[in-house]
């Protein structure tokens, strides 16, 4: 059988004559702020004292001394990050230049010295350049001429931190005989019976050339045997009723323990496992009055994908453990997300990501890694990209929760809509990856899953590529140029980028801007803001609805991530309500890479924003939606939206409500909304605030569940001042955790209370909140400490305040 020596210690990261001890798997940064180099660069604005390390070459050495009695040892490293020549012994083993692959090279009888060295990624990309020709991108930096992680050298919401370094894991392998180098298997279910297609090839040594080799598999009770001829073979196995692995809310997530070994004529030489799911995947894309659909379908079922875009976790990867991506993905899966997009300027995540959706039901969506510049296709980069698609499609591809497969993020649209095309002059820029090499790798090594050629995409040139009436759609002139309440102005049949800013939690904030007084506009808040313009567009939004505060760095900072919250369920409830029309939304984004102001649900040290818990009540299975009067209707919409397996028969209380809580209009509804489905009703005319008065609102209540509608801005209703009680309960038996109970006395509109002001370690259960004179809300709170009423008003804040 194979041996494996992993080679994790003893690692020495030298600079011409300085040394310090180095962590494998790791980066130079990494090394360099555990030896006190180096500031935290995540603090203050000391990124920018830290531009130079990306720009130097590094060493990574350490002595290996191994026995083995085995024919043939490799020396195998499963990432290096980028740009790197490998030295064992005295002897050049090899060159590297991509981040995202698997190397291999032959170490048999070698020992000693093993040395790593990486070039800048600064110097590999200019020589590639020097190479194809200067290709316009978004950023000034090149990113396309390296197969890197783009965003490390900056996005506008990450750090530019340009990485080296042995980022995944590095071993020997001491094998004899046959190894198995690729295993790919083809899990596909036709009516109730479920079918595995594994392909092997294997890799020999010069003495195992003439030897028979077979392979076994087995899966849930079933075992099948191969002998090969030559270096492939192919094994077959079916499962009669084999339990479907689902999207969550759709069914079970079961799994299977897929084995296969390889044998010799002495017994096993070599062995593989996984866990595989068996359910069906497609997209219907077929055409239709409204244009061009974009439908996810699994096992059968028509889904509305409730999704939400991925970025790297850290913007050092090699940071990023197992428990971490658990956090995270639970995190999704607590706010009701179904679908993570993997977005294409980051990386092909470790094996532990997707394990995790594999368990919680989180689709998958991986882009291929291109965004938002013209790529070369010339060499040295074409054979890179060949070889990194075809490591990343066998090694991903077992995977239950991997359900689409997608070319590039915004490259199609850019090359129409960015000024790309006339510069280019004929030149390539990536077209030929996107509508060729990938969908022909997918095609040959993966052809149970689906691939998509880009996002945004309409399907074919005959469409411009980010048409919202045809495919996937991403809509940023919103957040650019408009207020939120223009998501409503057309229904795009899947939208798979749309987003609002906000400042992370304040405790974030502290920590990661520690001496100085907070301001939207301080030294740091800016340094932490990296979108063009993105404090203006933080200030328009808020000013739309509410007067800007002058001076008031805590009102400025609740309302911006009210705006935020409200923004995005103005989105997510709108093109809901015209399932199927349209068919899934993916907000960008889920997480961040380091504390700054962003689009994130969940900002750089894992504290939740509101937007988080409000994304959990806008994609819950069942849903009310108030909706202003839009193409064809009357008046306002109230939309029943269910999205769960069972019809929903309900009785729907309107009313239309003063500011002070007197219910001027009143009626119900009588609703059964079948599965998986909407229904629309129109608002009676006698139930419609009167817009003029500025003092009416409507409310819909259902289920325990809640619509308002309010038809002016906050900024011109006539608010009464908000009036409220607080008590703190400890809950028995809990330890740590106390109730915050809040009794209102009028409207109060948008309650948050930012748990993070009481201590940076609390958590609560709830974000925005509306209560109604009367009503009362429980906010369960973990990790505070002791705290008073007192203390919890001081962290309470809400939108109609005077």
């Amino acid at each position: 059988m194979k041996d494996i020596t992993p080679l994790t210690e003893g690692w020495i990261l030298r600079h011409g004559q300085d040394q310090l001890p180095a962590r494998v798997p790791g980066c130079v940064h990494t090394d360099l702020l555990a030896a006190g180099v180096i500031p935290d660069p995540f603090l203050d604005r000391n990124e920018t004292e830290v531009s130079w390390v990306g720009r130097r070459s590094w060493t990574y050495t350490t002595d290996v001394s191994h026995e083995s009695g085995h024919e043939r040892t490799d020396l195998v490293f499963e990432g290096l990050d980028t740009a790197a020549r490998i030295a064992f012994d005295g002897r050049e083993l090899g060159a590297t230049r991509n981040m995202h692959r698997t190397y291999r090279f032959d170490a048999t009888g070698l020992t000693g010295r093993l040395e790593v060295h990486f070039t800048s990624a600064y110097e590999e990309a200019e020589a590639v350049r020097a190479i194809t020709g200067d290709r316009p991108n978004v950023y000034p930096e090149p990113f396309q001429y390296i197969r890197k992680m783009a965003c490390s050298f900056g996005w506008d919401w990450g750090p530019t931190l340009v990485t080296a370094g042995i980022w995944r894991p590095v071993r020997l392998e001491h094998w004899s005989t046959a190894r198995l180098a690729s295993v790919c298997p083809l899990v596909t279910v036709d009516e109730d019976r479920g079918s595995v297609e594994v392909r092997l090839r294997v890799e020999r040594t010069e003495a195992g050339t003439a030897t028979v080799l077979r392979a076994r598999a087995t899966v849930a009770g079933q075992e099948t045997e191969v002998r090969f001829e030559g270096d492939e073979a192919v094994l077959r196995l079916t499962v009669d009723g084999p339990r479907l692995w689902w999207p969550r809310g759709y069914g079970d997530q079961p799994l299977y323990d897929l084995d296969v070994t390889l044998l010799g004529d002495a017994g096993p030489l070599d062995t593989w496992h996984r866990r595989i799911g068996f359910r069906t995947v497609e997209v219907d894309r077929t055409p239709d009055a409204h244009g061009t659909g974009f439908t996810l379908v699994v096992n059968g079922e028509r889904i509305f994908a409730r999704g939400v875009n991925w970025i790297p976790d850290d913007v050092f990867p090699s940071r990023i453990t197992p428990e971490r991506y658990r956090t995270r993905l639970r995190q999704a899966a607590d706010a009701n997300v179904d679908l993570v997009r993997i977005w294409g300027g980051g990386i092909y995540e470790d094996e532990a990501f997707y394990d995790a959706c594999d368990e919680l039901g989180l689709m998958v969506w991986q882009d291929f890694l291109f965004a938002c510049a013209a790529y070369p296709e010339e060499q040295p980069l074409r054979g890179e990209v060949e070889a990194e698609v075809r490591d990343n499609v066998v090694r991903l591809m077992p995977h239950a929760s991997l359900v689409l497969w997608n070319g590039n993020n915004e490259n199609l649209w850019g090359f129409r809509d960015w000024d790309w095309e006339p510069g280019l002059a004929g030149d390539s820029w990536g077209e030929g990856y996107y509508l060729g090499l990938l969908p022909r790798i997918v095609a040959e090594l993966d052809p149970t899953r689906v691939y998509s050629a880009g996002s945004p995409w309409s399907g074919s040139w005959d469409h411009h590529p980010n048409d919202p009436d045809h495919g996937t759609y991403h809509s940023w002139e919103v957040w650019n140029r408009q207020d939120y309440a223009e998501y409503r102005a057309n229904v795009p049949r899947f939208v798979s980028e749309f987003g609002w800013q906000a400042p992370p939690a304040l405790a974030t904030l502290r920590r990661a801007l520690p001496d100085e007084e907070l301001a939207p506009d301080s030294p740091g808040m800016l340094h932490h803001q990296k979108a063009e313009d993105g404090n203006g567009k933080l200030d328009r939004g808020v000013a739309r609805h509410f007067a800007l505060p002058e001076g008031d760095f805590d009102r400025w900072h609740y309302l911006t991530q009210v705006v935020q919250a409200r923004a995005v369920a103005a989105g997510i409830e709108h093109w809901r309500s015209h399932w199927p029309v349209c068919a899934g939304t993916v907000v960008w984004q889920l997480n961040d890479c380091w504390p700054v102001s962003s689009w994130a649900a969940i900002d750089g040290d894992g504290r939740l924003k509101p937007l988080h818990h409000e994304l959990r009540r806008v994609y819950a299975d069942r849903l009310l939606t108030l909706q202003p009067a839009g193409a064809g209707d009357e008046g306002p919409v109230l939309a029943v939206i269910n999205q769960s397996a069972t019809p929903w028969r309900t009785e729907v209380t309107l009313r239309r409500v003063e500011a002070d809580g007197t219910t001027v209009g009143h009626g119900t509804h009588e609703v059964t909304v079948a599965a998986r489905s909407v229904a629309r009703l129109q608002v009676l005319p006698g139930l419609v605030p009167d817009e003029c008065t500025a003092k009416e609102f409507l409310v819909a209540d259902a289920d325990g569940l809640r619509a308002t509608w309010f038809p002016v801005p906050d900024k011109e209703f006539s608010y009464v001042q908000p009036a409220f009680d607080v008590v703190v309960e400890p809950v028995p038996g809990s330890g740590s955790k106390l109730d915050v109970v809040v009794n209102a006395h009028t409207l109060v509109r948008d309650l948050l209370l930012q748990v993070d002001r009481l201590s940076p370690s609390a958590s609560a259960d709830r974000g925005l909140t509306t209560l109604l004179p009367g009503e009362q809300v429980r906010i369960r709170v973990d990790g505070c400490g002791d705290v008073t009423a007192d203390d919890v008003r001081a962290a309470l804040f809400c939108a109609d305040t005077k």
